[in-house]
C-alpha cells in the first residue's frame, strides 16, 4: 500500500506522529474493497474502528491521504474520505485541514480477552469441574419440531407482553409435571416461569429484604452462587455447617436466621441425601419460627439406585419455597425454570418479576410447554438419565482401577461424584498442581466451602464427559502422581 509518509511535526497538541503500519493494518481494510458497492462505505468504516479499538492503529499514527488510500483499496475516494469524516466525529480520528488525517488519542485500545490470547495447551484432555450437562443430549429435532408447531398454533395476541407469571399454558404443564415427577403440591397459579434458578433466588431474595430479613442460611459446604445470589438482593448469608442427615438443626436454631437454602434431594457437593428425621426436623423448626425454607431441586430427578425422593415442598407448601429448572436436563442456555412459592409470597414475587423483566418470552414458554405436554421433556430425562448412569459407572470404576482404595461417597445421583484419596496422593495441593500440569482440571471440595482436611477430596463432574474421555482423564491424574513420586524417589521399586 502507498505510505503517505510521516509528518515529523505531527498536529497541534497531539501524540508523537507514528508511521502506520500499513502491511499489517491493511489486511483488515480488505473486506470494505471486496464489500457489495452498496455496503462498501459502513464495511470500511468498521474496518477502522476495530483496527484502532485493536491497537492495530496506535494513537498519533498517521493514516494515508484519502487519495492514496483510495488507490490502493480500489474504491472511491469520495468513500474515503466520508469514512475519515465519520470517524473523526466519533472521535477516533483527529484531522486538521491540510495537515492530515491521525488515529485520535481519546481511544483506548481493547486487548483480547484472557481466553483469546491464551491458547489452549496441547494435552488438555479432561474438564471435570462440576455442573455442566452433556451438551451433545440436547434434543435438537424434538425441539425443532415443537418450535414449529408453536410458531404455527400460536396465535397473534399471544405475543403481546406478557403475563409475568408466566404463560398459562406453561404453568399449567409444569404444575402437572411437578405434581407427577416430584411429589409437590403446585397451584398453576403459585408457579412462576423464572430465567433458572438464579433468577428464583435473587426474586426470594428482593421480597425477603423488602420484608426486613437480614440474612438467608446456606448449606457450607454448598454452592457459592447462593451467597452472591442473596447479596445481590442486599441480604447476607449466614454459613450453617451440615452433619451425616443434612443441615446441622443446632447451629440453623442459634443463628437466628427465619429463611435457608436447602438441596434436601442430593445435597451439594457433599452428595448425601437428607435423611427423612432431618427433613422433619426442618419443617418444624420453619413451621416454630414462621420461616421459609428454600428447595433448589437443581437436579432430583438424577437418582440411579432408585426411583428419586419426593420434594420436601410436598409436605408443607406453606413454609417451602420449591424452585429448578430445565438447565441439567435440557440445557442452561435456556435460561428457562420454575418457583413455586408459599400463598404469602406469591404477589410480592410476581410484582418484583414484573418490575424486573416483565416475564420471559413467550416463544420459549410455548415451546417448553408443547414439549412438556407431548411427552418428550420426560423421553429426554430418561435419555439423559441412562447416559449419565453409565458415566458415574465409568468414573467409579477408573479410580478404583488408576487410585486403589480411593472412596466415593454421597447416593448415587446427580452428575458429580466427591471421591476421597488414599493419604499417600497427598498434600491436596500438590496433587492438584500436577493434576493441572496433566491436564486435567478438577476442584476439590474446599473450593465449595469445605473445611481443609488431610488427604485429597475431590469434586468431579462427569455427566458432560464422554466415558473414553472419563477414563482417559483419570488415568492421567494418576500417572501424574506415578511420574511425579517416580522423580522424587528414583530408587524406589
Amino acid at each position: 500500500m502507498t505510505s503517505s509518509g510521516t509528518n515529523r511535526g505531527g498536529p497541534p497538541n497531539s501524540l508523537p506522529t507514528i508511521q502506520a503500519p500499513w502491511p499489517a493494518a491493511w489486511e483488515l481494510l480488505l473486506p470494505a474493497a471486496a464489500a457489495p458497492a452498496r455496503a462498501r462505505g459502513r464495511t470500511l468504516q468498521t474496518a477502522l474502528r476495530e483496527a484502532v479499538r485493536s491497537g492495530r492503529l496506535a494513537p498519533g499514527t498517521r493514516l494515508p491521504s484519502s487519495r492514496d488510500l483510495a488507490g490502493d483499496l480500489g474504491v472511491s475516494r469520495g468513500l474515503v474520505t466520508e469514512a475519515y469524516e465519520q470517524l473523526t466525529a466519533e472521535g477516533y480520528l483527529r484531522s486538521d485541514r491540510g495537515a492530515g488525517t491521525w488515529v485520535g488519542e481519546a481511544v483506548r485500545a481493547v486487548g483480547p480477552r484472557a481466553r483469546d490470547r491464551a491458547p489452549r495447551r496441547a494435552g488438555v484432555l479432561a474438564d471435570f469441574v462440576a455442573g455442566t450437562p452433556d451438551l451433545s443430549l440436547f434434543p435438537r429435532s424434538a425441539w425443532s419440531a415443537a418450535h414449529r408447531g408453536v410458531l404455527a398454533e400460536l396465535p397473534h395476541q399471544a405475543l403481546g407482553y406478557p403475563d409475568p407469571r408466566g404463560l398459562p399454558r406453561l404453568r399449567t404443564a409444569l404444575a402437572e409435571l411437578l405434581v407427577r415427577r416430584r411429589g409437590v403440591v403446585a397451584d398453576p397459579e403459585r408457579v412462576i416461569v423464572v430465567s433458572g434458578v438464579a433468577q428464583a433466588m435473587t426474586l426470594l431474595g428482593f421480597v425477603l429484604h423488602a420484608r426486613g430479613t437480614p440474612g438467608v442460611g446456606v448449606e457450607n459446604p454448598g454452592s457459592p452462587e447462593h451467597g452472591s445470589l442473596f447479596a445481590s438482593a442486599g441480604i447476607g448469608a449466614v454459613a450453617l455447617p451440615l452433619d451425616g442427615e443434612g443441615l446441622a438443626m443446632a447451629e440453623l436454631r442459634a443463628s437466628g436466621v427465619r429463611a435457608v437454602v436447602t438441596t434436601p434431594a442430593h445435597q451439594f457437593p457433599t452428595g448425601i441425601a437428607y435423611s427423612a428425621r432431618r427433613r422433619a426436623e426442618l419443617l418444624d423448626w420453619a413451621r416454630s419460627v414462621d420461616g421459609l425454607l428454600i428447595e433448589d431441586d437443581y437436579d432430583g430427578e438424577f437418582r440411579y439406585d432408585r426411583a428419586p425422593v419426593g420434594a420436601l415442598q410436598g409436605l408443607d407448601p406453606e413454609h417451602v419455597a420449591y424452585t429448578g429448572s430445565v438447565s441439567k436436563s435440557l440445557a442452561p442456555g435456556l435460561r428457562l425454570g420454575w418457583l413455586l412459592v408459599p400463598a404469602s409470597h406469591v404477589e410480592e414475587v410476581v410484582e418484583r418479576k414484573r418490575t424486573m423483566d416483565l416475564g420471559n418470552p413467550v416463544l420459549d414458554q410455548a415451546l417448553l410447554a408443547r414439549f412438556v405436554e407431548r411427552g418428550d421433556y420426560d423421553r429426554q430425562l430418561r435419555r439423559c438419565r441412562r447416559a449419565y448412569r453409565e458415566r458415574r459407572d465409568v468414573l467409579v470404576a477408573a479410580l478404583e482401577e488408576h487410585f486403589p482404595g480411593a472412596r466415593v461417597s454421597g447416593i448415587a445421583a446427580g452428575l458429580h461424584v466427591v471421591a476421597a484419596l488414599p493419604g499417600r496422593y497427598g498434600p491436596q495441593d500438590r496433587f492438584l498442581a500436577r493434576a493441572a500440569a496433566a491436564g486435567v482440571t478438577v476442584r476439590p471440595t474446599a473450593h465449595y466451602g469445605e473445611t481443609a482436611v488431610d488427604g485429597v477430596r475431590l469434586v468431579l463432574g462427569y455427566a458432560h464427559l464422554p466415558p473414553a474421555r472419563i477414563r482417559d482423564g483419570v488415568r492421567l491424574m494418576a500417572d501424574a502422581v506415578r511420574d511425579q513420586g517416580a522423580r522424587r524417589e528414583p530408587s524406589a521399586p
